[in-house]
């Protein structure tokens, strides 16, 4: 049996620390449980399939992984890695800085759990370790201090069977944070917030999740909000709420950070914050990311869906749509465009259309040729001699391009498209009807429908 006892050193100001380190620490054992403010990892089951001991510490200890700073201490048992860890120092020690373990019967008697209630009697026999106290005789240590304490020296040496209550994941992430400090702007709350978010991540990395919504709230001061106007950010007069959604799974807090900070931006407290709550609403399991022979490319910056979120964000869910391609010849109906909140999972490819965001060119003809900007609406345009003008006469130069569309809906389409070039305006997208089917120059009406640029 391999023994692993850790705890958050004292110096860290992280909420509920213990609790995030165990669930950093179900990623390489299921058998975790508390031990008074401590947690004992049994690992022997374990190292194999990370490579051995060594290995096992690299990843269980590594920098940019663990929630806060920790000591600890190994063992046979979770009794003497425990009694080890309460013998080190307050020094935080990483993986590789391993002290030299104190042998079990060395272990001073503070240490044993189940002695400290029995500790002033013990001194005055005596008694100052582990060994000294194994040495007495068992059936009067049975009859002197109970079972308990013999019990707990089977535990500790090997004998008994140790048996805890294991820690298992929460299935909804749900964390807490009490601020050092009041706080009086949104923005401000982003410190705080950053602390759950890390606890968040490590709750996904256990569970192989990814986030797609989760909310942030915020208790107020009581005594100074009943006297305040609580805007429409709060959900209630002392408490405030601000949800956040992603686009995909994801487990990029950075990410997450930056919308908040978004969106905190503006947001208005009405009175002071003295509390912080994480809650995840929506997650989704994480597929397995395939690893090629090949190099793959190198990506910079910010994902396509990350940086529409970001501006959804900045700028409000209104400002920023989303385009929907539509299978109709009619350039005016080849698309249509909407809100990207419309779209909670294809935000990504929303927007991978062709030149312009326009049309698809893949599935246009090949001697097409289309404009870079289409008018909202057709522009009608002067005819002068049966040539169309705007800002003066209009030379065509190449076309027509037939249009017949729109027939099962009942407005037709017939139309001849041209390029036509303009002294003032450079290149035109233009067409002219045909009246009931046949171009007639006399009658036809011209209109202007596209800008190349």
């Amino acid at each position: 049996m391999h023994w692993i006892a850790l705890q958050p050193a004292s110096d860290v100001a992280l909420a509920d620390a213990t609790t995030a380190w165990a669930w950093w620490a179900l990623q390489f054992t299921p058998m975790v449980a508390r031990l008074e403010s401590a947690l004992v990892l049994e690992v022997s089951a374990s190292e194999r399939l990370f490579g051995g001991v060594t290995a096992l510490l690299a990843r269980l200890f590594e920098s940019n992984g663990p929630p806060a700073p920790v000591e600890y201490a190994q063992g046979a048992t979770s009794l003497v890695a425990f009694g080890r860890l309460q013998c080190m120092s307050l020094a935080v020690r990483s993986a590789g800085d391993l002290p030299v373990p104190i042998l079990a019967d060395a272990l001073p008697l503070h240490t044993l759990v189940a002695a400290r209630a029995h500790l002033p009697t013990l001194v005055r026999l005596g008694i100052s370790n582990w060994g000294q106290l194994r040495a007495l005789p068992r059936g009067a240590l049975v009859r002197r201090f109970g079972a308990g304490l013999v019990d707990a020296l089977d535990c500790a040496y090997g004998p008994r069977a140790e048996v805890y209550p294991w820690l298992t994941l929460p299935e909804v992430f749900d964390a807490p944070l009490e601020l050092a400090a009041s706080v009086e702007t949104a923005t401000a709350l982003l410190f705080g917030a950053r602390r759950l978010l890390a606890q968040l991540q490590v709750w996904l990395r256990a569970r192989q999740r990814g986030v797609l919504a989760l909310e942030l709230l915020w208790e107020l001061d009581a005594r100074r909000s009943n006297a305040l106007h609580v805007d429409a950010h709060h959900s209630g007069g002392a408490h405030g709420r601000l949800e956040l959604r992603t686009a995909q799974p994801t487990q990029d807090m950075t990410h997450l950070a930056r919308l908040l900070s978004e969106q905190l931006a503006r947001v208005t407290l009405p009175a002071p914050v003295l509390h912080l709550r994480m809650r995840s609403l929506q997650t989704q399991p994480l597929a397995g990311e395939s690893i090629s022979l090949l190099p793959d490319d190198v990506r910079v910056g910010d994902s396509l869906h990350q940086l529409l979120e970001r501006l959804s964000a900045r700028l409000g869910p209104e400002q920023v749509r989303s385009v929907t391609l539509h299978a109709d010849h009619r350039p005016e109906r080849m698309q249509s465009w909407g809100l990207k909140a419309a779209t909670k999972s294809g935000a990504a490819h929303a927007y991978s259309s062709g030149a312009g965001g326009l049309f698809d060119p893949k599935k246009m003809p090949q001697k097409a040729l289309y404009p870079t900007w289409l008018l909202a609406m057709p522009l009608r345009l002067t005819v002068h001699s049966g040539l169309p003008q705007y800002q003066g006469p209009l030379r065509l130069l190449v076309g027509p391009q037939r249009l017949e569309a729109g027939w099962l809906e009942g407005s037709a389409a017939l139309r001849d498209y041209y390029i036509a070039r303009s002294a003032t305006a450079g290149l035109l997208w233009v067409y002219r009807e045909r009246l009931g089917g046949k171009a007639n120059a006399d009658q036809a009406l011209w209109y202007l429908h596209g800008i190349f640029a």
